[in-house]
């Protein structure tokens, strides 16, 4: 890619997300500056008293209503979500995607002796709501997932703002697994939906490693840890939604999943535009392995990244 085109693709990409980052970091920073203000104790109460009223469900129930589907739907959601036809994906190439992961360079990100790809998000955030979707599909062709939960992105923060795009359809990595043989995924929900009045912000889930912290200032603090935010081994990364969000808007998981399978259908070109993307980049890291997950299509897609 030349330096002119690059440099476009930057400028775009920074004014994508300072637009989405004016709606979606004012918890995000509400929330950092908790933490380091010594109030951890006080936040993790909060969640544990709320993973024992929720009996261990795997997500979080937002103000729009329950976290969704369960047991067999649940099981049948996801079985869908997952197994996205080839031919499908093929026919929606770059979809309606207006960000694209960008290169970057640094010590390559391994875990367990393979390629990592670092996914930091959070559970209210309407973004990551939108970009879970085209993860979930892309990954799905290089290994599987297993305790996948459903929930909605937040409606209102704890101050009572209201969000962008409230109460998404979508579903939560917090206390999901993923197995492949040819990278590691490793995720990371901030916090939850559940709006904390003592804070102005949402309650804390999960907290990034030092390492990771790391990763997060080193490549995200010129967008002032926008989320979500994804390093694909040190080779590429993704900051924020990779397509437009109001794509899912009123709509249920059910229909998301079903209007997936229409290429023409605005779903699609969002949802599976971004997971060609992701995609091709996974594939840089694997060495275009399997090949039935780097096919020409998304071999192509990687040269425009």
């Amino acid at each position: 890619m030349g330096k002119a085109s690059s440099a476009k693709q930057d400028g775009d990409r920074r004014s994508r997300i300072a637009a989405q980052r004016a709606a979606d970091q004012r918890a995000h920073r509400r929330n950092r500056l908790l933490l380091a203000s010594g109030a951890i104790a006080a936040v993790v109460a909060v969640v544990l008293a709320f993973v024992l009223l929720q009996g261990g469900n795997g997500g979080s129930t937002s103000a729009g209503g329950p976290s969704g589907p369960t047991g067999a739907s649940l099981t049948a959601l996801t079985n869908k979500v997952t197994s996205v036809p080839a031919a499908t994906l093929a026919q929606v190439g770059a979809g309606s995607v207006t960000s694209l992961p960008s290169t970057i360079s640094g010590t390559p990100l391994t875990s367990e002796g393979k390629p990592e790809m670092l996914y930091i998000g959070a559970e209210y955030c309407p973004y990551c709501a939108a970009e879970r979707w085209a993860v979930i599909v892309a990954l799905s062709k290089f290994g599987t997932f297993k305790g996948l939960a459903t929930l909605r992105s937040a409606a209102q923060d704890g101050a009572g703002n209201s969000e962008v795009y409230p109460n998404t359809a979508t579903f939560t990595f917090a206390n999901a697994s993923y197995a492949s043989k040819y990278l590691t995924f490793t995720h990371v929900e901030e916090y939850t939906n559940i709006p904390d009045k003592s804070t102005g912000g949402y309650t804390t889930l999960q907290t990034p490693t030092a390492a990771q912290q790391a990763l997060l200032q080193k490549y995200d603090s010129a967008n002032q840890g926008a989320i979500p935010f994804i390093d694909y081994g040190n080779k590429f990364m993704s900051v924020g939604a990779s397509y437009d969000p109001g794509a899912l808007s009123g709509l249920s998981w059910a229909q998301i999943a079903d209007d997936m399978r229409t290429p023409s259908s605005p779903v699609a070109k969002g949802i599976l535009g971004a997971a060609n993307y992701a995609t091709a980049a996974i594939c840089g890291l694997t060495g275009d392995q399997p090949t039935t997950a780097c096919t020409p299509t998304v071999t192509a897609l990687r040269s425009k990244i």
